[in-house]
């Protein structure tokens, strides 16, 4: 592929994923109406499995492939990319309220995180270790199925008729699928510009490979804000993230080889990163229950910091 080629491509994933995200979004609310499941959780559980797919596919393939650098890369700077990028345009935008059930997945965001940090001190995610990883994926959902019951707004469930279950259905796969295939397009051809430019691996996964995948994430968020449903925002960022740790690193280990090799700039310049912006996050959500603008630019400010120091 040319390098015009390659512009022309990223312009069309781009343009699929910004439409696809609107649809998508769109199935997502009719969904949690038809269920009577909050906002919150079919953000942090169907909305964020979608979006979080991108990152899944780039990095289980990288590690099955033996680019240990794209894989790690991808699922940390895409976490990264999530609460410093994402959250920080979103709330420059329009400062975002916290409520429902924030303080447990935040916690339980940070724990995820420093028990990878603990896992792989010794430089290597073992297959044992993906698997243990993997297995909060299912605590993770069992957290939601339980705050589900919890949830006043199951009494709420508003029944609709069955032209409008069928095409919030039909909604929320087809924008699924134009996210997704988006997702793909734009990654090749970043992939495919940074070469052009020679970029080293691990900042093509870091930057290029990061901010791509989490493109869907931006997306959603930006469409949430708009039709008024930040909570959807909010519980997608905190269930791509935990993915991220979980799903992501879990399965990548357990499909390489012999496990994947943790470098050392990942257990300093980009855990460090990972841990500032997420304790600034969940600190802010727990103690000030919003995401201010001046939070915001100060995440955003941080993570152009981080990639400027990455080049």
């Amino acid at each position: 592929m040319s390098t015009y080629g390659a512009f022309v491509v990223f312009v069309i994933g781009l343009l699929m994923i910004i439409k696809g995200g609107d649809i998508f979004l769109n199935g997502a609310i009719g969904v949690a109406k038809i269920t009577g499941i909050s906002t919150g959780i079919i953000g942090a559980t169907i909305v964020s499995i979608a979006t979080t797919l991108p990152e899944l596919l780039v990095s289980t393939i990288a590690a099955y492939e033996g680019l240990e650098d794209m894989c790690i890369g991808n699922a940390i700077g895409t976490y990264i990319s999530n609460i410093a990028f994402i959250i920080g345009i979103s709330s420059i935008i329009k400062p975002i309220k916290i409520d429902g059930n924030f303080n447990i997945k935040g916690i339980m965001m940070i724990s995820f995180l420093i028990l990878f940090y603990i896992l792989a001190m010794d430089g290597m995610i073992t297959k044992k270790e993906g698997a243990i990883l993997f297995s909060l994926v299912i605590f993770f959902l069992w957290a939601n199925a339980v705050e589900h019951k919890k949830d006043d707004t199951k009494k709420n469930k508003l029944y609709l008729n069955k032209e409008d279950t069928s095409k919030n259905i039909v909604f929320f796969i087809v924008g699924g699928i134009l996210v997704v295939t988006g997702s793909h397009l734009l990654l090749d051809s970043a992939v495919q510009i940074a070469n052009f430019l020679h970029t080293p691996q691990n900042v093509i996964s870091l930057t290029f490979l990061a901010i791509g995948s989490s493109l869907p994430e931006l997306v959603t968020a930006i469409t949430a804000i708009r039709k008024k449903e930040q909570s959807i925002s909010i519980g997608n960022i905190l269930g791509a993230n935990i993915y991220n740790l979980t799903m992501i690193l879990g399965l990548s280990a357990l499909f390489s080889d012999d496990g994947i090799t943790i470098y050392r700039q990942t257990l300093t310049l980009d855990f460090s990163m990972a841990l500032i912006v997420t304790l600034l996050f969940v600190g802010s959500g727990i103690f000030k229950k919003k995401i201010s603008r001046s939070m915001g630019f100060l995440l955003l400010f941080i993570y152009l910091v981080f990639i400027f120091a990455l080049f």
